[in-house]
């Protein structure tokens, strides 16, 4: 890696800031700055009329072509960002084509510790204009009270915002208007501001000559007699006021306060158990490949229930005992609080966790503790990838074929392909672990890539789930009903009510029904802002779109008919929480979806109750699918194994095999055994009938097959383009540009459109579609990067081309 010498010449530094514009801008380096900023520090800088943070990724002397602004401020006097790390963003962003400086901003969740704020004044013309607006306009013209509160003195953009509801629009039309000026401020955080229930307290001794109010005294007694780090929430109870005097103390250098690790949810108390011979065989290859200090992949294919966490908490084990730090990256909805106490549990202090349920200062902190090397165990989900672990000796990647590890926003990273890399560069090892590996990994397994380790059977010898599937137009015809559960299923319900276990129900669609329809003219209702109908939403009364979020009433006569007869086709979450209700009235059934789980703990919140038993019932969508160990469930219900096979996507089957194969894994986890039933209109369909025997081997057969034949991944290097504008006739005409582009392709390359996307509006914008295979992936990164030229040097908005390398959905 190239070093970069710092000294008092290098008068210029280069930024890359969170802008989708892919080039590093110039800023001059103020004298008092200029031994102080290295490649990998975050400065603020001007940028038009804002302030951003950015990272510095190269100090010079090389004067730009027009005058540099100068940098504002530099936010870390160590480098946030080491060379390492610099490296493997530069390598995300070439390979995924993204901007770096947005890549470096995923990298760094600092921005909880700099608080941003906006002060506005009156300019000198705004001041003349003053006089003549509040002779003139009405009172309760928003800018007008504005410019009432502003006469007086500059004002935060919080408190404006608290006296008027309507600011901000009067706000921007003042500030084209030239009337008033934006001052915006970064200031770091005061961890003393902290809530009291995130602050430890330590008294360090009261010195003679220091005078305290009562409160402090009082609390200085205590603390005097009962030595030691003490909540400052919890001191509340013993000493009036603590909160306000603790403050006060650590003021005046007479205690200290520091942030307290927030431990997120209960400690799960599970001591280390014997591991089986399968167990023991995988743990032991990974244990001899981190002592030797070797960057090594393995793939651990461990049936549901094998017991692949226990060999995680073994590995991580035998990396610290080496001197090394360990990562576990898991899938966002799969971190729940009890997975994190099992860590907290094994580990202790040494466990930073890295996850969306925080607030931004409370990812910051961890991020703190990692780098400081406080914290030698992270636990987290996507982005904890680049958590800057010291001496990185291994990273697990917990149900790696999940598709959460793909981001869909700029930078279109995968969390496991990156893992891998970092590790390479680390000389670390990669443990990744899935009872349905995904096809990339168990053919690069199968070729020699990846080493494979089985774990072949559950702890305990406990035995599989028994699989039942029931054809549901036979259902039809024997019934002549259209019915959500078959007869098999509700006789299975019932009987696991009277025994007093548990039940857990799969439709991985949200909502009462998927869409109305009017039976007069046909006539579908669909999003304004979207090519895609509403869904009904029973509780909410409304029709909401699922990408957008745009909502309206439910209609009671047809838009365009004006007919009376509207009708709700299909079934979602909501409307199989109602039928259990009806057909079981006494039976207590919670419902799992993004509906239920509207705020961060609330999954947790369910979960829990459902292991407490206080519910018999869980009916959810893939939320539930997911790494949840509840021994009393003996029955898993799967609404409709259908969901998902007919989307215009190769990987429709693999998703749906996956899907299948971890819901039945939910069944018979403790001493009893389990059984699942499987509801279906396609019994023969390969997904359906490989997940009933849960045999991986069989459909990875099949599908493989299928890749191969159809030159889809692992055969081939993938890329979808997306091209969106506001108006179909730019989307269009861009997308027609570069469809003459890749004409004629590349050699080894075969290029699919433009065309339509599958979802042709999305969100007020129209899209189009390219897919590029290619045999070769340096082949296919240098057309991606023509492309890209190209969007710039025809000057395209930044936004208007989305390239996404190693598409897990192509919708």
């Amino acid at each position: 890696m190239e070093e970069v010498t710092l000294g008092m010449n290098e008068l210029y530094c280069d930024v890359c800031l969170p802008v989708p514009i892919d080039q590093p801008f110039t800023y001059a380096l103020p004298e008092t700055l200029r031994h102080r900023v290295r490649a990998g520090s975050r400065v603020t800088v001007p940028f038009g009329t804002r302030k951003l943070t950015g990272v510095v990724v190269r100090c010079h002397s090389e004067p730009p072509d027009a005058p540099a602004r100068p940098v504002f401020r530099l936010l870390d006097e160590q480098p946030a960002i080491e060379p390492e790390m610099l490296a493997l963003g530069r390598w995300v962003a070439g390979y995924y084509c993204a901007p770096l400086g947005e890549v470096l901003r995923t990298m760094t969740p600092l921005g909880g510790e700099i608080r941003h704020t906006k002060t506005y004044a009156l300019t000198d013309s705004g001041r003349d204009a003053t006089r003549q607006l509040l002779l003139g306009a009405a009172a309760a013209d928003p800018m007008v009270a504005i410019l009432r509160l502003l006469e007086a003195r500059p004002r935060s953009a919080g408190y404006l915002k608290n006296k008027l509801p309507l600011a901000d629009r009067a706000l921007k039309s003042l500030e084209r208007k030239g009337f008033i000026q934006v001052e915006e401020l970064d200031t770091e955080r005061d961890p003393l501001r902290a809530s009291a229930a995130r602050l430890r307290i330590e008294f360090r001794g009261r010195p003679g000559d220091v005078k305290l109010a009562k409160r402090e005294r009082e609390l200085a007694a205590f603390l005097e007699l009962h030595p030691g780090s003490h909540n400052l929430q919890e001191l509340e109870a013993a000493v009036a006021g603590a909160s306000v005097a603790a403050r006060s103390l650590a003021r005046k250098g007479l205690a200290t306060l520091r942030t307290e690790t927030p431990v997120w949810g209960h400690p799960a108390a599970r001591d280390p158990h014997q591991l089986n011979p399968p167990q023991q065989r995988a743990f032991e290859r990974i244990r001899q490949a981190v002592e030797r200090r070797e960057f090594k992949t393995f793939l651990l294919h461990g049936v549901t229930g094998s017991g692949k966490t226990e060999v995680y908490l073994r590995a991580i084990e035998s990396a610290l005992a080496a001197g090394r730090g360990a990562m576990l990256l898991v899938p966002e909805i799969a971190l729940t609080p009890a997975m994190a106490g099992q860590f907290f549990h094994r580990f202790g202090d040494r466990v930073a966790i890295l996850h969306s349920a925080f607030t931004d200062i409370e990812r910051a902190e961890q991020w703190r503790r990692i780098q400081s090397g406080a914290a030698g165990v992270v636990v987290g989900t996507r982005s904890g990838v680049f958590a800057p672990v010291r001496n990185l000796g291994l990273i697990v990647v917990d149900e790696e074929h999940d598709g959460s590890y793909k981001q869909e926003e700029t930078p279109r990273y995968h969390g496991r392909d990156t893992a891998i890399v970092r590790a390479q560069a680390a000389g670390a090892v990669v443990v990744l672990g899935s009872a349905t590996p995904s096809l990339e990994s168990r053919y690069n397994a199968e070729k020699g890539k990846y080493e494979l380790l089985d774990l072949p059977e559950r702890i305990e010898q406990r035995p599989m789930p028994e699989v039942e599937v029931v054809d549901m137009r036979v259902e039809f015809l024997e019934t002549r009903k259209q019915a959500v559960f078959s007869r098999r299923l509700l006789d299975a319900i019932r009987e696991r009510l009277d025994n007093g276990e548990q039940t857990m129900l799969l439709l991985n669609r949200r909502g009462f029904s998927s869409f109305a329809a009017c039976r007069s003219c046909g006539h579908r209702l669909e999003c304004v802002n979207c090519a895609v109908t509403l869904t009904y939403h029973r509780r909410d009364r409304r029709m909401l779109c699922h990408y957008c979020g745009y909502a309206e009433r439910v209609p009671s006569l047809c838009p365009k008919c004006q007919s009376e007869h509207i009708y709700f086709l299909g079934t979602g979450s909501e409307k199989v929480e109602e039928e259990l209700h009806r057909e079981f009235p006494a039976a207590r059934v919670a419902r799992m979806d993004r509906d239920t789980v509207t705020g961060k703990r609330q999954y947790e919140t369910i979960l829990e109750g459902f292991r407490e038993r206080n519910f018999d019932i869980l009916v959810g969508t893939q939320m539930i699918a997911k790494g949840h160990d509840i021994p009393n469930v003996t029955l898993v219900g799967v609404i409709s194994a259908d969901v998902g096979l007919g989307m215009p996507d190769f990987r429709a089957a693999e998703r749906s095999f996956q899907l299948l194969t971890q819901v039945a894994g939910r069944a018979g986890r403790g001493t009893l055994p389990g059984i699942v039933v499987v509801q279906t209109i396609n019994p023969e369909h390969y997904a359906v009938r490989f997940a009933a025997a849960q045999d991986y081997a069989l459909f990875y057969e099949k599908e493989v097959h299928f890749r191969k034949v159809m030159r889809y991944p692992p055969f081939a290097a993938l890329a979808n383009i997306v091209v969106r504008g506001r108006k179909q006739e730019d989307a269009l005409r861009m997308s027609s540009d570069l469809g003459r582009l890749l004409t004629p392709p590349p050699a080894t390359m075969r290029v699919l459109g433009p065309a339509e996307a599958p979802v042709p509006r999305l969100k007020e914008e129209f899209r189009y579609q390219i897919l590029l295979k290619a045999a070769s992936r340096k082949t296919l990164n240098e057309t991606l990067q023509a492309l890209r030229r190209h969007a710039l040097d025809e000057r395209w908005p930044p936004t208007a081309l989305v390239i996404d390398v190693d598409p897990v959905s192509l919708l």
